[in-house]
């Protein structure tokens, strides 16, 4: 259970002076002393849960709360997300959708087909989530033309990340305009424009710039071992022969484009119900009790719409292929490489949860709610200073959204401006990704980069899209 913030032991000053402390320490065991991050992260969480004033007794609570909720969140996710990952990288079925994107768009524009599709594919589905099922194909294309992970990683991140961050149905806009109470329909009709525009000048350009600065090889985690060692049955065609060490390596017969396609869809569709029907419900269209809706809600959480997924592609794939018993074999493959992912996302999650555990956002909120500056900057800057202290973007959002409320209920703006102000408020909460940001870690770690290049990789990438969100919102608005 999440511990609950706790009024502050001490002033504002003195807690931002705690995390900067804290991360400064964090990176010098990290990147120095080359502890491992999971033993520093939770070293330094310790450390900084003490310092911050939180109550001996309640310091477990504090640790286990922020890590336990990124858990939850991150691991059914990553783990079924890297099975259906295996299974279409094990099948071909990656390389026929890669392939596809680039006879499409060409070999020069690779990166922004990956990127197109993610933000289509961004629309209903997490951050988290659309980035694991796309690890295939991104791991996929970077084979077949050599370079830097980083020139298909960082724009097709990017795209979800821009959608994630401003266009509802995600959790974070849809909260900002319901507690200002503007328009969730016009947010997402302005917020689809803003976030491509901003996605392509503030993740697009800089990733393919960043991606030919830093060479970063092809890590091998879930993916990259294809029809090694399992022993499975050859597709009509298909031949086999003795690979490296005694593995069986094993030529199966692709899928269509079509069957891949279809499957990558299917868990965005079923996300897109649950969150279209709980939208529909929050409106009063659809009965609270009606059982349908339930029933569609519940195949559309994350999790059992990935779960789902897995099953149905383990059982149209596996026909001339393999059979369902060999199966364990590609997803032990699978699961035995993300362990260290899923728990030093977990631990990054913990350090986040242990500075809003400490009170730190409510006594930067009450500092910064009494600056005098423009509401749009004001947005903006206290969603920054609570996304850089603490980590959490949707608590940055939700808790800047909560605080400028009553001043943009005494202006009486529109909807129209309102949602550039959740627009400037979603900027705020995405720049400045660091060591306390789980989101942070999940991209270190599935790109094979060290703390050094993250920060100076997707750190800066975040940083350069969050302003180039706000930007589009400045200019905006006086027309509005």
């Amino acid at each position: 259970m999440v511990m609950e913030a706790m009024e502050p032991v001490h002033s504002a000053g003195i807690l931002l002076i705690i995390a900067a402390v804290a991360v400064v320490l964090l990176l010098f065991l990290i990147m120095k002393v080359k502890l491992h991050a999971f033993v520093a992260l939770v070293l330094v969480s310790v450390l900084t849960a003490v310092a911050a004033g939180i109550p001996l007794t309640s310091v477990p609570d504090a640790l286990m709360g922020g890590f336990s909720s990124t858990l939850g969140s991150v691991a059914l996710l990553v783990a079924f997300g890297v099975m259906l990952g295996r299974l279409l990288e094990y099948t071909g079925g990656a390389q026929v959708l890669a392939d596809t994107l680039i006879n499409r768009f060409g070999e020069k524009r690779a990166p922004l087909a990956l990127g197109v599709a993610a933000l289509i594919f961004g629309f209903p589905i997490f951050f988290d989530a659309g980035l694991v099922v796309f690890l295939p194909i991104i791991f996929t294309v970077a084979r077949r033309f050599g370079g830097s992970i980083l020139t298909y990683g960082l724009p097709t991140a990017g795209a979800f990340a821009a959608m994630h961050a401003v266009v509802p149905p995600h959790p974070g806009p849809v909260a900002a305009a319901d507690l200002m109470d503007g328009s969730i329909g016009l947010t997402l009709i302005i917020g689809i424009p803003v976030a491509v525009v901003g996605w392509f000048s503030g993740a697009y350009l800089v990733g393919t710039a960043l991606g030919r600065r830093f060479n970063v090889s092809i890590p091998d985690i879930a993916f990259g071992k294809q029809n090694e060692g399992l022993g499975v049955e050859a597709g009509p065609g298909g031949e086999t022969g003795a690979g490296e060490g005694g593995d069986t390596r094993v030529a199966v017969r692709a899928p269509s484009f079509a069957q891949v396609l279809l499957l990558l869809l299917l868990p965005f569709v079923l996300i897109a119900l649950n969150t279209g029907i709980g939208t529909l419900r929050t409106s009063g269209a659809i009965s609270d009790d009606a059982v349908w809706a339930d029933v569609l809600q519940l195949i559309g959480q994350t999790p059992i719409a990935l779960l789902i997924t897995v099953l149905v592609a383990l059982f149209t794939l596996a026909p001339n292929r393999f059979s369902i018993a060999s199966a364990s074999n590609l997803f032990d493959d699978a699961l035995g490489s993300i362990a260290a992912i899923i728990l030093i996302t977990g631990a990054g999650g913990m350090f986040g949860g242990v500075l809003r555990a400490s009170g730190i956002g409510k006594a930067l909120t009450e500092e910064l709610g009494s600056l005098g500056l423009p509401l749009l900057a004001q947005a903006f800057l206290i969603a920054t200073a609570l996304r850089v202290a603490q980590g959490s973007a949707t608590v940055a959002i939700t808790t800047t959204a909560g605080l400028i409320a009553p001043q943009v209920a005494a202006e009486g703006l529109g909807d129209a401006r309102i949602a550039l102000l959740v627009f400037a408020v979603a900027a705020g909460s995405t720049v400045l990704s660091h060591v306390n940001d789980s989101g942070f870690w999940l991209v270190s770690r599935f790109f094979g980069m060290d703390v050094r290049t993250t920060l100076k990789t997707w750190t800066v990438l975040e940083t350069t899209l969050g302003l180039s969100i706000f930007a589009l919102a400045a200019i905006l608005w006086p027309i509005f």
